[in-house]
């Protein structure tokens, strides 16, 4: 009875590591989770809407990818000044940045349009590029040709203004004022087109450039001159509205291309729903700056000849030689909306 107690137990032991064998090669454990890190930079200050619109983002996308994917925000240009980022991330680095069409200009000239003057007149034609094809197509040079994958663009920061100590109401009011611009040809040129001297700053050296006395003014939206203190160096806010900034958020096709693909997913998904909240957000902002400003003693405004800025914005595009690339995107705009 013994003989066959001990029997029947090799036997269910047996069975037991058979059956345990089987499972092993049907079901191989789980190989742990491969984690990504994106460090996000951006110039504009902790209290401006893009940084929290971002740490949105960075949490969605945390939450999308259980953790697997990490989005680290850094405001202020902390790990550095825009141009030297862009280059890094060309280079593959696991690094992003909040820019612009300008900027990008400089390695697919046609996109530096989406920055030039009077070029989208409103937040839901800027959301609408991003379906055309022409823009589909200089995204697709910027990542093969040139690192640089377009993540989205769906940050609108609102219409830029000249604020200068002086008012202007016309093209010829800007004649002899060297206005801060970023470093980039179609900025460069849109603001000499419309009357000023350009001069390349940094954002952080706008106000003790202007202390200095090295530029007379700058051309931004309202939320920058409230988060950076600008109305204590600056008098008027001259309501030109000649460029609707579209930002783009960039980073490394090469490490892109290395996300699973529902991550690539949800940072491109996430990336579109938090840009259309933060841009929602910025346009509110925008008259609550203005009305700040105006409390703080900036005189606004706002009977400024258009019609008159408009026509000499059109010589920013001839000059570049990116009169037909803003036809071509215009025209294809107008079938969209």
């Amino acid at each position: 009875m013994k003989m066959l107690s001990k029997r029947i137990l090799s036997s269910c032991l047996a069975a037991s590591c058979l059956a345990a064998g089987v499972l092993a090669v049907s079901s191989p454990p789980a190989l742990a989770q491969e984690k990504f890190t994106l460090r996000f930079n951006h110039v504009l200050g902790p209290n401006e809407p893009y940084h929290k619109g971002f740490q949105a983002w960075a949490e969605q996308v945390s939450k999308r990818t259980n953790g697997g994917l990490k989005i680290e925000v850094f405001h202020s240009s902390q790990l550095g000044v825009e141009e030297d980022i862009i280059e890094q991330i060309r280079q593959g680095a696991n690094i992003g940045q909040n820019t612009d069409s300008a900027r990008l200009g400089n390695y697919v000239p046609g996109i530096a349009v989406v920055n030039g003057p009077y070029f989208v007149s409103s937040m839901k034609e800027a959301f609408a590029l991003a379906e055309l094809p022409t823009m589909k197509q200089w995204q697709g040079e910027l990542a093969d040709k040139h690192g640089l994958k377009v993540v989205c663009f769906d940050w609108v920061q609102g219409f830029r203004h000249f604020f200068t100590n002086k008012p202007v109401r016309k093209p010829e009011d800007l004649k002899g004022l060297r206005v801060r611009t970023p470093p980039a040809p179609i900025w460069q040129e849109s603001i000499r087109a419309l009357g000023a001297e350009p001069v390349a700053m940094n954002f952080g050296d706008i106000y003790p450039g202007l202390q200095q006395r090295a530029v007379d003014g700058a051309e931004l939206v309202y939320p920058n001159i409230t988060a950076a203190n600008l109305n204590e160096v600056l008098s008027h806010a001259n309501e030109t509205a000649h460029i609707l900034l579209v930002n783009f958020q960039v980073v490394s096709s090469a490490w892109f291309n290395k996300l699973p693909k529902d991550y690539q997913a949800a940072l491109v998904e996430e990336c579109r729903t938090a840009g259309q909240q933060t841009s929602a957000t910025i346009e509110a902002a925008v008259q609550k700056a203005k009305e700040t400003v105006a409390k703080r003693g900036m005189a606004i405004v706002e009977d400024v000849d258009m019609a008159a800025f408009r026509k000499a914005g059109d010589k920013a595009y001839e000059v570049l030689g990116l009169t037909e690339a803003k036809n071509k995107v215009q025209a294809e705009l107008k079938k969209q909306m």
